[in-house]
């Protein structure tokens, strides 16, 4: 038995949209054999364009029953079938998120008409549902009201059943294992089983091609699906309007954020942020107290011009000055790693020589800092970064020159690597911005052991 269900709402995304019109047909696969129709006051107002669209107004539904008092008849008028819409998740996710304010679980199996359209009348231009009934003489009267479109849907189910191999694709549609219920309706399920489930980025796009949305993963096809599942008002918008997926496989998460910024940049995903939002800047600094003892410190960017180093976020800042301290034996007061403090008690490092308690002497605790300030600087030189590459047989190489970010390349394991000029040669150059800037510095302060300092342009290590 199936339920054929079409909703109006006022249009306020899934977790904000209420029902304003329910209309249920109960079919058997030959005949309705029921049904239930009901305008619904959603105790809210009803904006124009959605009245425009649908001719259902405030004063329309100002006596209608509230959805609390229709949700039993919902409730056993689905019960023990299957559910059935056209882009199925839009009103199976409302009528859920509206019964789950009201304490009440709602869970059916589902079809999506669209989806069934797309396999058993392959190759139109539109599967919206007034084209799909134009294309297939199926009558559409009350356009916009959920009575009109439910029973339009009802003809057109019908027509999608008794298609030659229906019996199959319905079955393998209804397996609990196949997601197709979960693919946005025009997305062919091919295009998502194509996706590796590997690191990289990922392209969706609108049925014109363009892309409209960019994103990066450890696991593509993982990350896709659950763009699927979200119920957040942009992700609903987004997938719906996707009908085709690209990828290109990074081999790290360090790579993939790369390619993942460039990407932006150059195509301005519609649901991409593309990377706008302003980036807080810490530098590290050193200077030297009345008493002469030299302190490492760290503040926001504008704070300090004359910084050793910089940082993306104040997190990364104070782990890099704890590594410093306690690799260098200093004194985690000194640092400003405590303050306040007569003398350090730090939790996890304990190896101050005792500056703060007057047991050290100070050029011989200054001479510690300065070395840490040299391996700091240390840092500005040229540089690469080695990752794992997209197979087992290469690597993935970030270059950095000049203390900026200058491109990633791909270069197979037994490559001879004698010059800069052959690095070179394998590198895809790209333009070093403030999000790169950031991923490669956060990059660099977790993973010391993946980076190379070129000492000079002849020596590139193996």
């Amino acid at each position: 038995m199936y339920t054929i269900v079409d909703i109006e709402t006022t249009g306020n995304g899934i977790k904000g949209n209420k029902i304003t019109e329910i209309s249920i047909f109960k079919y058997d696969g030959y005949d309705i054999v029921d049904e239930f129709t009901s305008l619904v006051n959603p105790e809210c107002e009803i904006p124009h364009f959605i009245t425009g669209l649908t001719g259902i107004d405030d004063q329309l539904v100002r006596h209608a029953p509230k959805i609390e008092e229709i949700a039993p008849k919902i409730l056993e008028f689905t019960q023990d079938t299957i559910f059935v819409a056209h882009s199925v998740n839009f009103d199976y996710n409302v009528i859920k998120n509206e019964l789950k304010l009201l304490g009440l679980d709602f869970i059916r199996k589902k079809l999506c008409t669209v989806r069934l359209s797309r396999r058993l009348f392959p190759g139109y231009h539109s599967y919206s549902l007034g084209k799909l009934c134009a294309t297939l003489d199926i009558p559409l009267t009350d356009r916009h009201r959920a009575r009109g479109d439910a029973h339009a849907t009802v003809l057109l189910f019908q027509k999608l059943l008794r298609v030659q191999g229906a019996d199959v694709v319905f079955k393998t549609f209804l397996n609990a294992r196949s997601q197709e219920a979960t693919l946005p309706p025009a997305l062919p399920k091919a295009i998502y089983e194509q996706l590796p489930m590997a690191p990289g980025i990922y392209y969706f796009k609108n049925s014109k091609g363009k892309i409209i949305y960019i994103g990066k993963a450890k696991n593509i096809k993982k990350r896709v699906l659950s763009h699927f599942y979200d119920k957040a008002n942009k992700e609903i918008r987004m997938c719906s309007e996707t009908a085709n997926i690209d990828f290109e496989l990074s081999g790290s998460e360090l790579v993939a954020l790369l390619m993942e910024s460039a990407a932006i940049k150059h195509h301005y995903p519609l649901y991409n942020q593309a990377q706008k939002r302003t980036v807080q800047q810490y530098g590290i600094f050193s200077y030297e107290d009345r008493n002469g003892i030299l302190h490492l410190a760290y503040n926001k960017l504008k704070m300090c011009p004359d910084s050793l180093s910089i940082f993306y976020n104040q997190t990364d800042c104070r782990t890099y000055l704890e590594k410093l301290c306690a690799t260098y034996e200093l004194c985690p007061k000194y640092c400003h790693l405590q303050e306040n403090v007569s003398s350090c008690s730090h939790y996890s490092i304990t190896s101050c020589g005792g500056i703060c308690r007057g047991k050290e002497e100070i050029e011989d605790y200054n001479k510690k800092v300065r070395t840490a300030v040299k391996e700091i600087g240390a840092q500005n030189e040229d540089f690469i970064i080695r990752e794992k590459g997209r197979s087992a047989d290469e690597d993935a190489i970030v270059f950095i020159k000049d203390t900026l970010y200058a491109g990633y390349g791909f270069i197979d394991k037994e490559a001879n690597i004698s010059s800069l000029a052959d690095l070179k040669a394998h590198i895809d150059p790209k333009k070093n911005t403030l999000e790169t800037q950031r991923i490669v510095q956060s990059y660099m302060h977790r993973n010391p052991d993946k980076i190379h300092i070129l000492k000079d342009y002849d020596e590139v290590p193996s």
